[in-house]
């Protein structure tokens, strides 16, 4: 795993599948909001016991998610944008 840009990671999984994810348009809600804030974000790690990345904040991801992102990603934002609007209302 690195940091390639910001909010964007470079996943390497166990199958040699290799990903590069943004996660800015993600960062809604109580949990991925936080990780707006740079310094918060780049304080990723995996987890050895469930094999993810995790925050400080305890935000995470699932890994069939990471693995699959093209799969899922436009679901994940479409949800995200719900947050968005959300927070923008308050």
């Amino acid at each position: 795993m690195g940091i390639t840009a910001p909010y964007t990671l470079e996943l390497k999984f166990i199958d040699g599948a290799i990903k590069e994810i943004n996660f800015e348009r993600m960062l809604f809600g109580e949990m991925f909001s936080p990780l707006k804030d740079q310094k918060l974000f780049n304080q990723v790690s995996i987890d050895p016991e469930v094999h993810t990345i995790v925050w400080p904040n305890g935000a995470d991801f699932d890994p069939a998610i990471l693995h699959d992102w093209d799969e899922f990603k436009d679901e994940l934002i479409k949800r995200s944008s719900k947050w968005e609007i959300l927070q923008n209302n308050n």
